[in-house]
């Protein structure tokens, strides 16, 4: 019998079935998996809970520590409920958003940070850029005040930048570690990771759990890149009237069924293309699909695209792999 191969960075069995599995690599005769290969070529720490049980626990550990958490999230990818997370945890959080470079310039971060304090009930809330050093001083002073001690845990989900954000305070303010390398890695997925930044600061990476609702996992792989994007988006406005329809990529549409003429605003990455056509064409129709009725100044929020901005009452379809997280919120733009 022919025996399976093993990563060599951390001993997992490789397979080249389920990118949401531990042991992940695109071609099965790769020596590394997706996560190693990313440690050991970029410096990325990528932590991934191969089961939410698993996750649960973790943060269930942490919050048994007390000690300061941050919670790492994607600014263009924000949850239906950012506040499901202290179900587990009961410790002092800082909303931490990241990715600050892809949302266009004219945003003002005072206004997101306000919109999200209508909501939500964080210690504190910052909008942080680690590609281009963003606010990460405020961020580390911000630290120092709040943190109960020198321990301070980071959680979050996959893809949100935790371990960029990582390698960036390690850059800025270590005096006595390189960036991190494949030797850094455990060699379970469940473990944390334990980071002494300096006297004054230890950080505890944690897996990042994996969302199966996001739309990452169920596209082709031509797309990862794309929805990772660094570029500031470019927002794309079109004027829709009823029995019109918004075809983007060759994975979405959104019929305009009912209302006054309107305006859809798209804040997704700039490659993704998009095209506007009559709605009698049957074009992805064989998706599955949901209807949304949507009040005055609303988004659509396609979990793991982006969002799209929408002016004015009126009624939506929408075709969309049945996996794949969409809800509506009032604008956040």
């Amino acid at each position: 019998m022919n025996k399976k191969k093993k990563c060599l960075g951390c001993g997992v069995v490789l397979q080249n079935d389920n990118i949401l599995k531990i042991g992940y690599t695109p071609n099965i005769l790769n020596d590394y998996c997706m996560r190693c290969f990313k440690v050991k070529n970029y410096g990325e720490v990528n932590t991934i809970s191969g089961n939410k049980e698993d996750y649960i626990n973790i943060l269930k550990s942490v919050s048994r520590s007390k000690d300061l958490v941050l919670y790492i999230v994607d600014i263009l990818n924000i949850r239906e409920n950012l506040e499901d997370i202290k179900e587990y945890l009961t410790n002092d959080i800082i909303l931490v958003l990241n990715k600050r470079d892809v949302l266009p310039k004219s945003v003002k971060d005072e206004k997101i940070i306000n919109y999200l304090k209508e909501d939500y009930n964080f210690l504190d809330i910052l909008i942080i850029s680690t590609l281009n050093n963003y606010n990460i001083d405020l961020l580390y002073k911000k630290i120092l005040k709040y943190k109960k001690s020198n321990d301070v845990y980071l959680v979050g989900e996959t893809n949100a930048g935790k371990s960029s954000l990582i390698n960036k305070m390690i850059g800025n303010y270590s005096t006595n570690i390189p960036i991190l390398t494949t030797s850094n890695v455990p060699e379970t997925t469940l473990n944390k990771i334990k980071i002494e930044l300096n006297k004054n600061l230890t950080l505890i990476d944690t897996p990042g759990v994996v969302d199966e609702y996001n739309i990452i996992y169920h596209l082709d792989s031509k797309y990862y890149k794309i929805l990772n994007t660094r570029k500031e988006i470019k927002p794309k406005t079109y004027q829709i009237s009823a029995s019109q329809s918004l075809i983007i990529g060759d994975f979405l549409r959104i019929d305009y069924l009912e209302g006054d003429r309107n305006s859809f605003t798209l804040y997704i990455p700039n490659k993704i293309p998009v095209k506007k056509i009559n709605s009698s064409h049957d074009n992805l129709k064989d998706l599955s699909y949901n209807s949304y009725d949507i009040k005055f100044h609303e988004d659509l929020v396609i979990y793991g695209l982006g969002f799209i901005k929408i002016v004015l009452n009126g009624k939506i379809g929408v075709y969309l792999d049945k996996d794949v997280k969409t809800f509506i919120r009032k604008n956040l733009i």
